[in-house]
């Protein structure tokens, strides 16, 4: 499995709207510089987080965004699924069938079943983390000179 870097960029994105001030907002440009993303492929980004109800979209001169539920509402799992969608990681494509010469409905899949537990694992660790967690462990990470520098490119950056 190999998860796309609009997973990752995403998650940073709402670390960087949970550091924001009630009411202030943080131009999706600044976000997309910060995070050393393409500001076409981020601005997708930012849409689907929007459509998917984890993010707000202020428009106009003064516009932006904020996180749109509590840190501790918003599961990285939900993160994952704004960006790739509730797609399987694994799809069977008939070789099982094809190496027994079974008929499609009369077969299956050895890996089936093993696939579909180990999706199952990845997915509740997902769904157990939140990015208020994940913002708790960047303090634990003992970068406090840091993020101070990033608190501070928040203030310079956010629109109130």
């Amino acid at each position: 499995m190999h998860m796309k870097t609009g997973i990752e960029q995403s998650v940073y994105a709402l670390l960087l709207l949970r550091m924001l001030p009630d009411k202030a907002v943080l131009p999706g440009e600044a976000i997309s510089k910060q995070l050393g993303a393409s500001p076409t492929y981020f601005h997708k980004l930012l849409r689907k987080l929007v459509n998917s109800d984890l993010i707000t979209s202020v428009p106009g001169v003064k516009g932006g965004f904020k996180l749109k539920k509590k840190p501790e509402d918003i599961r990285v799992f939900d993160i994952y699924l704004a960006i790739e969608g509730q797609q399987t990681l694994y799809s069977p494509s008939g070789i099982y069938n094809d190496m027994l010469e079974l008929k499609e409905e009369d077969g299956c899949c050895l890996l089936t079943n093993l696939m579909e537990e180990a999706e199952a694992s990845w997915k509740a660790v997902l769904q157990r983390e939140t990015i208020a967690s994940v913002y708790a462990n960047f303090y634990k990470e003992g970068y406090a000179s840091k993020i101070t520098s990033l608190e501070n490119w928040i203030q310079e950056h956010m629109v109130l």
